[in-house]
């Protein structure tokens, strides 16, 4: 068969260049793996493995997913409430005061500040306070206030371990909270007082107060949008005007007056220290609660000062040295009761209810004070035993009526306590018997006019008869109206009432100033009613005024801070007339016997004339002094709250003693000035003289002490002749039953005065 001719036509690869295209043989081709009947590779190893690591990617890959929508939708709503919260901020010195009402602050008669009563407040910016004082609040409160954005994480954690570590709960205890957190907090994260949904501002802050997971979360977009609102001076501002710091004071501007008398600007490192340290517990670490106590605690804020930087060690070392004091007025905290008694008389919106900062100018004398605080302390420290219960009060008011001092209580560093001078309405026994003889006196009778001191029966419609008694259950026949009073007798005051008319005692006790009830009983002469301390003081100062009555006050001036023209002026002072005054100059004349030679001895004040009279009523209850000198009137109580007889007590004993050593500390430098009654127009001093008519001693000036001397002299010589004769007319008492005949002076009754029993029988009061 023939070959075919001809290049032959190529299909496919040449053999040859398949052969040269070929890999070397020394490379070895890859194994491929064994697939299933799909194509995959078949994987070698662990089941379970495999399983528990593709769960654990699974579970990852879902998580990872859900966290960061979750963080994004947070953030979110973060973003969202940061914005709305923002929105409702106003400007930065709006939100300076937080107070809901005003303060009040009280000057002296000589315009220094005394007392505060509601929150004090001062607003001051970042320029006005001393940088020390803004370094010691930051070393104290947050000391990466500059560094963080409102909240610090840091600073939660670190709270958090400290109070799982000291047994308490994750928030309770220290909070970590900046400074900016604290300001929310302090904000009540811009929610307002509301008086239907609180009954106080008290409530509504504590409510904001309260720590918990959801009001935690609830500060962080606020603490955010103050930082995007606020610069840090604006937050720092913020905190340190709203800030109660212990003793009323709202902010550290009112602090810094309240406890060092001066504007914040002033303080120094020890003082800075001190303030800063309050912001923890401002009532427990008040100075004016516990001055050591405060101080410990400022010497915590300045260690931390010193360890971050804001003090070298000279300023430590100075400041250490030297703790804060109390400024004067804070340390002695002088006046309380006073300052509370103000406040009542005062109307309410413009006191106790004020919404504005408002400033009395009062009568207080802070010396005066003072003066018979120590001196209070200082009888019952040598005089009472300890443990106690007995309490005392005291009154010093001008003859005008204007209170100088007023005690209260034994505790004499207290505010809002009870007042026993002006809320104890206690039984006056005899030192009420001076307005049954000014009766009398303006009646037309005189000092030497006899009365009989003798055993006495009267007959109560309605009733059993009533024979009082005297208290040494002695009697003394006939006996001038003087030493009836100087002797404080009881059988011849009540002869003199009943002869005068009980209305007639009622009315001139009432004009005077008691407006207390008065009894309609024979009783009445003898201090059977009730009456207060400040009645009964202001009511003797209308007998050393001259017969005037006063209505004792302690408010001059009151004014709205800021405004130059008082809102209101003087509360009280003189009244109407209520005896002659003849009548008065008598009165005086016979309390004056009463320090010299009766029941008020111990009230001597050396030569400075002194009237005044004792009281005690029955069963020891009570015990009183009251009486005055040309300078001051002043009134004494000592008893027991729950009306426990005082053992041993009398009113010429204690309270004339207290009387006498206030008396005598709040007289020293004082002049010693003759004591007279000065007729209104000035031309002269009147001087009761023994007889129906009065003498006048005309002089150039009414203080004239040689008038007033001459005129004492007169009187003291036609009374102790008539005294001696027995000139003067007699009082014979209507309502007098005859039966025993008086007894010679001296003698006593059968009944012993030792006699426990003889002494509880002697009538309802046996004053003295």
């Amino acid at each position: 068969m023939k070959r075919p001719t001809g290049t032959p036509k190529r299909t496919g690869r040449s053999p040859v260049a398949d052969k040269r295209n070929q890999p070397p043989a020394s490379a070895p081709s890859k194994v491929r793996r064994k697939t299933g009947k799909r194509g995959r590779q078949t994987r070698k190893g662990n089941v379970l493995l495999r399983g528990i690591a593709g769960t654990v990617s699974l579970i990852w890959r879902v998580l990872w997913g859900s966290m960061w929508r979750l963080a994004m939708v947070m953030v979110l709503i973060m973003g969202a409430a940061t914005a709305y919260y923002y929105s409702g901020l106003p400007e930065p010195e709006d939100l300076f005061d937080a107070r809901a009402r005003g303060s009040v602050t009280m000057l002296d008669r000589n315009g220094k500040v005394f007392a505060w009563r509601g929150e004090t407040f001062g607003t001051v910016n970042s320029d006005q306070i001393a940088p020390v004082l803004k370094h010691s609040v930051i070393a104290t409160e947050d000391r990466r206030f500059y560094g963080h954005f409102g909240v610090s994480p840091r600073g939660i954690a670190g709270a958090v371990k400290i109070n799982l570590a000291e047994g308490r709960g994750p928030l309770e205890g220290n909070g970590g909270s900046t400074i900016t957190q604290q300001v929310a907090k302090l904000l009540c994260l811009g929610e307002s007082f509301d008086p239907i949904r609180w009954e106080n501002e008290a409530e509504f802050e504590q409510d904001c107060r309260v720590s918990s997971l959801w009001r935690k979360v609830k500060e962080v977009p606020f603490a955010f949008a103050l930082e995007a609102k606020y610069s840090k001076d604006d937050i720092l501002n913020i905190y340190m005007n709203r800030s109660y710091l212990g003793a009323g004071a709202r902010g550290f501007e009112a602090a810094s007056q309240r406890y060092f008398n001066k504007p914040a600007s002033d303080v120094n490192a020890a003082e800075s220290a001190m303030l800063a340290g309050l912001l923890k517990a401002p009532s427990y670490f008040a100075p004016t609660a516990n001055l050591e106590r405060s101080q410990g605690r400022a010497g915590l804020v300045l260690d931390l000062m010193h360890e971050q930087g804001y003090l070298d060690d000279e300023q430590f070392a100075e400041a250490k040295a030297h703790p804060a004091v109390l400024s004067q007025a804070a340390a002695e905290r002088a006046g309380g009761y006073f300052a509370d008694w103000v406040m009542d008389t005062g109307p309410g919106f413009l006191t106790s209810e004020t919404t504005e900062d408002v400033t009395l100018k009062t009568t207080f004398d802070q010396r005066i004070q003072k003066a018979a605080e120590q001196a209070l302390k200082r009888i019952f420290d040598e005089k009472v035993k300890d443990g106690s219960k007995a309490e005392a009060a005291v009154v010093i008011m001008s003859a005008d009526g204007a209170v100088r001092a007023m005690i209260g209580g034994r505790d004499t560093t207290v505010n809002g306590a009870f007042n026993r001078a002006i809320q104890a309405k206690r039984q006056t026994g005899s030192s009420f018997k001076p307005f049954v003889y000014a009766a009398a006196l303006e009646a037309g009778y005189s000092p030497s006019d006899i009365v009989q001191d003798g055993p006495l029966t009267i007959r109560i419609p309605g009733g059993k008869p009533w024979s009082p008694k005297n208290y040494t259950r002695r009697y003394y026949g006939s006996v001038t109206l003087t030493d009836a009073l100087k002797r404080s007798l009881n059988t011849a005051t009540i002869r003199l009432q009943e002869a005068v008319g009980r209305d007639a005692v009622r009315r001139v006790a009432h004009d005077f100033g008691i407006v207390s009830n008065l009894t309609t009983s024979p009783s009445l002469g003898l201090g059977a009613s009730e009456a207060t301390l400040l009645e009964l003081t202001g009511a003797y100062a209308g007998i050393r005024n001259g017969g005037t009555s006063v209505a004792p006050y302690g408010l001059i001036e009151l004014n709205i801070r800021g405004d130059e023209q008082p809102l209101m002026g003087q509360l009280g002072g003189f009244g109407e007339r209520v005896v002659s005054q003849r009548a008065a100059g008598q009165l005086i004349y016979m309390l004056q016997q009463v320090v010299q030679s009766g029941t008020g001895t111990r009230a001597k004040l050396g030569d400075r004339p002194v009237a005044g009279k004792t009281g005690t009523t029955s069963s020891y209850r009570d015990a009183w002094f009251v009486g005055f000198t040309e300078q001051y009137v002043a009134g004494v109580w000592m008893g027991y709250d729950d009306n426990t007889p005082l053992s041993g007590v009398t009113g010429g004993g204690l309270p004339t003693e207290i009387w006498q050593a206030v008396m005598s500390d709040i007289h020293e430098g004082l002049p010693v000035l003759p004591l007279s009654t000065v007729s209104p127009d000035g031309s002269g001093i009147i001087v009761s003289s023994g007889g129906n008519t009065p003498k006048v001693i005309t002089s150039g000036s009414p203080d004239d002490p040689l008038a007033a001397a001459l005129a004492g002299a007169m009187q003291d010589a036609e009374s102790r002749q008539q005294g001696e004769d027995q000139g003067g007319r007699v009082v014979t008492a209507p309502t007098e039953v005859t039966g025993n005949a008086p007894q010679n002076e001296g003698s006593s009754t059968s009944s012993s005065s030792d006699d426990a029993l003889s002494r509880a029988l002697n009538g309802i009061l046996g004053g003295n």
